[in-house]
């Protein structure tokens, strides 16, 4: 990414459509090989639609990376049973790799701060990229929900009252 401008920021609702278009674009590309291809249509049509990600927004939950003016990465958390969850971590499949999903996943941790004791997150087994890419920022395996005849769902861990939010390195702008 030398000399690309780089900003992770809270999203605003002129984010929605480029957000959108980041789950549809990227979605497909990452479990395309774990689910059928009629169910990541319906994953798409239930989680990546304007009215699935506008309560994230208002609630300031949802951040963004861009690179040179253009979202191309998100994330966003909410509660979940009393647990906060980190419940969308995509970056477009050409930006993969460089940092940004990186810099998305400590943003949010800095943003939850010290206010919840640990965060979590899901994601279908099979989807080895990302169990890598939580065991890498320091989630640790909880449980297996299993989903019948689909890929269970992977609940990872991650403890902020001994790891703290604070990773190592710095980030880009703010």
């Amino acid at each position: 990414m030398n000399s690309k401008v780089v900003q992770i920021r809270q999203a605003t609702g002129n984010d929605l459509d480029a957000i959108v278009e980041v789950g549809r674009r990227t979605w497909p590309a990452t479990y395309g090989s774990i689910y059928s291809d009629d169910l990541v249509q319906l994953f798409l049509d239930k989680w990546w639609t304007a009215e699935a990600n506008v309560p994230a927004i208002r609630a300031g939950r949802t951040f963004v990376a861009e690179v040179d003016g253009t979202v191309v990465g998100m994330a966003s958390y909410g509660p979940h049973e009393g647990r906060t969850v980190i419940w969308k971590l995509y970056v477009l499949p050409d930006y993969q790799g460089q940092q940004l999903g990186s810099w998305l996943i400590q943003r949010v941790l800095d943003e939850i701060g010290w206010s919840s004791s640990a965060v979590r997150m899901s994601l279908s087994d099979g989807n080895a990229a990302a169990y890598d890419f939580a065991i890498s920022h320091g989630f640790v395996e909880e449980s297996r929900e299993p989903q019948g005849r689909l890929p269970a769902i992977i609940w990872m861990v991650r403890d902020l009252s001994t790891h703290g939010p604070r990773a190592s390195g710095p980030g880009p702008a703010q």
